[in-house]
């Protein structure tokens, strides 16, 4: 079973998509994990992932394998496990700019296709329904409004970051749906037969009985 779950930044699919993998008894690919990790991995060779160049020039040396344990999924480079240093501001902005090299991106869904043809997977991103699974079984495409997204993360950072700023999460969440939704390479955009999940006055848990009973409900 392939379950594609796309959408914006901060819209919760992350967090949605495991807990229905879990709850389902799924594996989970955490498509963004990825990006952030190869962003980051160009951060530590003193390549800005906005440098296209440089990060192209860079590319045949990026080795990345995705492991699991106790059923988490560990993004590891080169061997090295980067999962603990990939969710700052930082690199999101970094993911969001080395997102729209398409040699990258050729690169990495060709990884995604593969784990997806192995196993029975729930994967989120930006455009997987569209692009990485396009005959995905089930499609969701999840979303909210940019404050209520700005809020959610910054209550996510301000025990690392207690000078997190909600209006500045703000604005790098609308910067980052405008490169994501424009970049001439798969930009985010719902699926035609994907199923829109407005979250903004939804709960986690709301969330995620919604899409586990639409899934079993189709079993």
């Amino acid at each position: 079973m392939k379950i594609a779950i796309d959408g914006p930044a901060g819209a919760g699919k992350s967090t949605v998509a495991k807990a229905v993998a879990k709850k389902m008894k799924l594996n989970y690919l955490d498509t963004g994990a990825m990006y952030r990790a190869a962003a980051y991995a160009m951060i530590e060779q003193g390549i800005e992932p906005s440098d296209h160049e440089a990060v192209l020039a860079a590319l045949p040396g990026l080795s990345m394998k995705i492991v699991y344990e106790n059923g988490a999924q560990k993004v590891l480079i080169s061997g090295k496990d980067v999962t603990p240093y990939i969710r700052t501001p930082r690199i999101s902005k970094g993911a969001s700019d080395i997102a729209v090299i398409p040699e990258l991106r050729l690169m990495l869904v060709q990884l995604q296709r593969e784990v997806a043809n192995e196993y029975d997977v729930v994967m989120d991103g930006r455009d997987i329904g569209t692009y990485v699974l396009p005959d995905a079984d089930f499609k969701f495409f999840i979303t909210a409004s940019t404050r209520e997204r700005a809020k959610r993360r910054y209550l996510e950072l301000r025990e690392t970051m207690p000078d997190a700023d909600i209006d500045e999460i703000e604005r790098d969440i609308i910067a980052r749906d405008k490169t994501d939704s424009t970049r001439e390479f798969a930009p985010l955009r719902q699926a035609g037969d994907a199923v829109l999940v407005d979250t903004t006055d939804m709960d986690r848990e709301q969330v995620i009985a919604h899409i586990s009973n639409m899934i079993s409900g189709a079993n």
